[in-house]
């Protein structure tokens, strides 16, 4: 899995008020949980942008006044008419401890259900595991070739080594759905 490095400042005030200010300076207000203590800090509205606006998940190396953490981005918060960016919460994660993350689904193969005229639709870009994040890949591989027409590939049916799979056992993946030209293939 990839990293990324962030660089983060203490926050001496917490509260809406300090927020404000912090991002007038163009610094956003974060907070680390999941270790011994809470710590609250501000990063620089650039070095966070390429962590945010990207499908991929990264581990992050943060480095807060010295001090070295491995963390996951878990949440982030952002204006609602101007999309900026306004709070992120990283979570701590250890070597020895699982942790729940979301990994982009990626489809590999030319699946039957295509060759026959119908179309593949991914429905799920996101898939929820549960594990060490030593084991995490940046992308969860599914293929498609086995799949034909109105078939659908379900959570329940896949399986990765040393990840749990938190999704329900009945939401769809990916499906081949027909086409009017597949339609007008299988009536003749």
């Amino acid at each position: 899995m990839k990293t990324f490095q962030l660089e983060g400042a203490k926050r001496e005030g917490t509260g809406k008020k300090a927020a404000k200010t912090y991002r007038k300076s163009a610094l956003i207000p974060c907070v680390l949980y999941g270790g011994e203590e809470v710590v609250h800090f501000t990063v620089k509205q650039e070095g966070i942008r390429k962590l945010i606006y990207t499908p991929e998940v990264f581990i992050v190396n943060l480095t807060i006044e010295g001090k070295a953490y491995t963390a996951i981005l878990k949440d982030s918060q952002y204006q609602p008419v101007t999309d900026t960016l306004l709070h992120a919460d990283f979570q701590q994660i250890f070597a020895d401890k699982p942790v729940i993350i979301e990994i982009p689904v990626v489809l590999e193969g030319l699946a039957e259900g295509v060759k026959a005229g119908g179309k593949l639709s991914l429905e799920t870009r996101k898939l929820k595991v549960k594990g060490l994040y030593k084991n995490f890949p940046e992308k969860l591989a599914i293929n498609t070739e086995h799949l034909g027409l109105g078939k659908t590939i379900q959570v329940g049916e896949l399986q990765f080594d040393n990840l749990e799979l938190l999704n329900a056992k009945d939401s769809v993946v990916a499906a081949i759905k027909m086409t009017r030209a597949a339609r007008g293939t299988a009536n003749s």
